[in-house]
């Protein structure tokens, strides 16, 4: 079987899994956020926090508590960090140093994951678990509960409550991510995945049958489990530094294919999660295919230009294999590069900077569409319904009538909340890019020079400031410099288009609905579908186009 067909069967089989599981998967999240019954578990939880899980919670309530949570998380995991040193099992690692820990805590509080650190070399397994490990379930039940407040502004009325946030982040956790992760974790475990807490130990290398005389130093770890909800929960981060490239994290090509699978599931299927809450299937599935249309699209360009063969090194290799697994090879290397760059996971199991170099730009431009397709649990759907607000605001411009969506008119505030939205993540990543290409410091950073170099760095802040966490490789990011700038990146770039994400749900739920006539726009058939693609590619292009020819375009073109 030739490389490229097998990458093929592999795309149909994770499409065919993904939809036996978008229907019962989106009608249980849908089951989970409207249920007013709460489990015993759940009581404990509401009782030891001192919440009141059936208050409802205005939008700027709601945005309280999101924001005091994720204070109160970045606060403890940086001072987990501080005291590694004295904490058991910690194997031997000294206390993590301030700025990294800053970078660290702000990733893994955000969902982004991004690590300017070797995980085995840096983080015993108190950090890893009571730390990196719990914010992966609750960083990704944050986004799933803003989602659901958006959910909820369009489909109530008359009303400016959106739920309540301890309620939602409780019931994400409690009932979706961690039954699923405890499923993906033997499922990984039986692929061959580590799950222990051993120390390290030294092992000889080989070479040829007979000792080199050298030696490596090997953790284990519980790795399984956070390797399962690193990719449900969209997060990213490795418990090596190999990511999953490493053969304890992904020993195998069914378990490659499988994590791919993990971090498609849930944005995929809140697509139907919507349509379920606003009493209409169609509208969500008029998401989902606009998120499929991109997401297909991306694959296919990735997988046309890695297996594009220039050059005699190429060719032998039958696709560009530097940087790639042999066991995974080009097809699924590609998947899974289009699939973590289009979430919020962050995840790699190839280096994106051995890509190339339209095939880093495709990495990069999937991030810079704001990870919408499908996007991270929860900020995917959140992301896409404010751009088909901006479609809807278009459509009314052209024909002159006033744009409603869902039943609800798009008017001056709203369409204003949404530019905010689609406004400020690119103004962190070119302000930062900017300034670190302009100053001396940063620039030492660099392992490339000329389009290469620069992209790096703007690859950096892409993933930082849109919560993905991949790294382009060569970036040495851990100094003061990118680990003060990407953490401030990843904070703003999370929490600010929360804000307008939250005030736009509150003013649309505040709305009477506004009944459908002959001239409304029908949001549910094709042609919506086709106008929110080419709105969100335009927006993209037009925002990113001249630092995108700058690095990868350029890169791309003298090759």
């Amino acid at each position: 079987m030739g490389p490229v067909l097998a990458g093929v069967l592999q795309l149909l089989a994770l499409i065919g899994a993904l939809a036996l599981a978008y229907i019962p998967l989106g009608n249980y999240m849908a089951k989970v956020y409207s249920s007013d019954r709460h489990w015993r578990v759940e009581k404990w939880i509401y009782k030891g926090i001192g919440a009141n899980p059936d208050a409802e919670m205005r939008w700027p309530a709601y945005l309280r508590g999101v924001l005091a949570f994720s204070a109160v998380s970045v606060l403890f995991l940086y001072l987990l960090q501080r005291v590694q040193g004295v904490l058991p099992l910690s194997l031997g690692f000294k206390a993590v140093d301030p700025d990294q820990a800053f970078n660290t805590a702000a990733s893994f509080v955000t969902n982004t994951n991004w690590q300017s650190y070797y995980g085995e070399q840096a983080m015993g397994h108190v950090v890893q678990t009571a730390g990196l490990a719990v914010q992966n379930f609750v960083s990704a039940a944050v986004g799933i509960a803003v989602a659901v407040a958006l959910v909820r502004g369009f489909a109530r009325s008359r009303t400016g409550e959106l739920g309540n946030f301890w309620s939602d982040l409780v019931r994400g956790v409690i009932r979706i991510l961690v039954p699923g992760a405890a499923i993906a974790a033997v499922v990984l475990v039986a692929c061959g995945a580590i799950q222990n807490f051993s120390g390290i130990h030294e092992v000889g290398q080989f070479l040829n049958g007979h000792g080199t005389g050298g030696s490596q130093q090997w953790n284990g770890g519980a790795v399984a489990s956070q390797e399962a909800i690193k990719e449900l929960g969209t997060n990213g981060g490795g418990y090596f530094n190999a990511n999953s490239a490493h053969p304890f994290e992904n020993p195998t090509p069914f378990s490659n294919l499988f994590e791919i699978f993990l971090l498609l599931v849930i944005p995929f299927s809140l697509t139907r999660t919507f349509g379920v809450m606003v009493g209409s299937v169609k509208q969500g599935y008029a998401i989902l295919a606009t998120m499929a249309t991109i997401w297909l699209g991306f694959v296919s360009l990735m997988m046309w230009t890695e297996f594009a063969h220039h050059g005699p090194a190429l060719e032998l290799a039958r696709g560009a294999m530097e940087g790639k697994e042999v066991r995974f090879g080009v097809g699924s290397s590609s998947i899974f590069a289009v699939s973590t760059t289009l979430t919020s996971t962050g995840a790699v199991d190839s280096f994106h900077s051995s890509f190339t170099g339209l095939g880093g730009g495709i990495t990069m431009l999937g991030m810079m569409l704001g990870e919408i397709a499908p996007g991270g649990t929860g900020s995917g759907l959140y992301g896409m319904l404010i751009m088909a607000v901006i479609a809807v605001f278009i459509a009314g411009l052209m024909v002159g009538r006033t744009p409603e969506y869902l039943g609800k008119k798009i008017g001056s505030r709203e369409i204003k909340l949404a530019a905010c939205y689609i406004l400020i993540t690119p103004a962190l990543v070119l302000v930062f890019t900017a300034f670190a290409m302009a100053l001396p410091t940063p620039a030492n950073s660099m392992t490339n020079s000329g389009a290469h170099g620069f992209s790096e760095i703007l690859y950096a802040y892409t993933s930082g400031a849109n919560n993905n966490g991949s790294a382009f490789a060569g970036l040495n990011a851990d100094t003061q410099w990118f680990n003060s700038t990407i953490g401030l990146a990843m904070l703003f770039g999370r929490f600010l288009p929360m804000v307008f994400v939250l005030a736009l749900a509150g003013s649309l739920a505040g709305q009477k609905p506004v009944p459908a006539t002959a001239g409304t726009l029908r949001t549910e058939k094709p042609l919506f579908t086709g106008l929110l693609v080419g709105a969100i590619l335009i927006i993209t292009g037009l925002t990113y186009f001249p630092a995108l020819a700058l690095g990868p375009l350029a890169e791309g073109l003298a090759s």
